[in-house]
């Protein structure tokens, strides 16, 4: 496969495995203490990501390559708390894709000015792909909101730009510290992400185990977050890291057709549109 392709599919498999996970994340916040689903969530895509390193035989990353990462790990950290947080009090297609537009917008910038400008036609796409997550996210902020009165939907509305901030961190450094490999840096992004999970668990001194009910929810939701961050990564080897990003950022997607389907959120028709948008946009991008 062209590595351009390869670029486009992985991104696209990535934005389909973070947008389950954010979504079984987002449901499992509502039922469990926000650290305890980070944290178990955490410990299994730890414990995937270095089965993947063992299996592949990948050799140890360079220092500077764990260090790039161990910063990712923090970045993303931040970015997935205040995301499960506001999919906790707000709603799931207003939280999600706000928290992607911005996430998205951080390494197109980042990367005009490490790799160049890219072609117009994935400009148009980058363009189309946030205008079309914008769609969806303003689409739902009318009605239907989970949070009980204005002060909750802004709070909501604040942590989906503390997420897309944190995540477009991650993506920028993230990218760095796949230069010296890819699961071995992954293992660190997310081992620091656990530490500090477990680090808040424990600070908080009251009741944060998630029930044994919810384990199953929690794990999978953890083990589809680092299938995320491993299509991204192999995106980001085999292309361009903008490209990477803004279809990896198109995650909001799949959390709105789950929250559609197993929620009953309902799909209004500017986030069909929206949704519409998006996939012209793979297509712009991938030409």
């Amino acid at each position: 496969m062209p590595p351009d392709l390869a670029a486009v599919a992985y991104g696209i498999a990535s934005a389909v495995s973070w947008g389950a996970g954010d979504f079984g994340g987002g449901v499992a916040s509502r039922r469990s203490p926000l650290f305890g689903v980070l944290t178990f969530g955490q410990a299994a895509g730890v414990s995937i990501v270095v089965a993947l390193a063992v299996l592949a035989g990948e050799p140890a990353p360079p220092g500077a390559a764990v260090a790039w990462a161990v910063a990712a790990g923090v970045s993303g950290a931040v970015g997935l708390a205040a995301l499960y947080r506001g999919l906790a009090v707000g709603r799931m297609g207003v939280v999600a894709p706000v928290s992607a537009v911005l996430s998205a917008a951080i390494p197109v910038v980042v990367g005009a000015f490490g790799e160049g400008r890219p072609p117009a036609t994935k400009l148009a796409g980058f363009a189309l792909a946030l205008a079309g997550i914008w769609l969806v996210a303003g689409a739902g902020a009318g009605a239907g909101a989970t949070a009980s009165g204005p002060g909750e939907r802004r709070a909501g509305l604040g942590l989906a730009l503390l997420a897309g901030l944190g995540f477009g961190g991650f993506l920028v450094l993230m990218d760095r510290g796949a230069q010296g490999g890819t699961y071995w840096p992954l293992a660190a992004a997310r081992g620091t992400s656990l530490v500090l999970a477990l680090a808040a668990s424990l600070a908080l001194r009251r009741p944060w185990v998630p029930s044994r009910a919810a384990l199953p929810v929690i794990l999978l939701s953890g083990a589809l977050d680092a299938g995320g961050n491993a299509f991204f990564v192999l995106a980001s080897q085999a292309g361009r890291l903008d490209v990477a990003a803004v279809l990896s950022s198109m995650y909001p997607a799949s959390t709105v057709a789950l929250a559609a389907v197993v929620l009953r959120e309902r799909v209004s028709r500017p986030q069909g549109v929206g949704i519409a948008a998006v996939l012209v946009a793979i297509a712009l991008i991938a030409g």
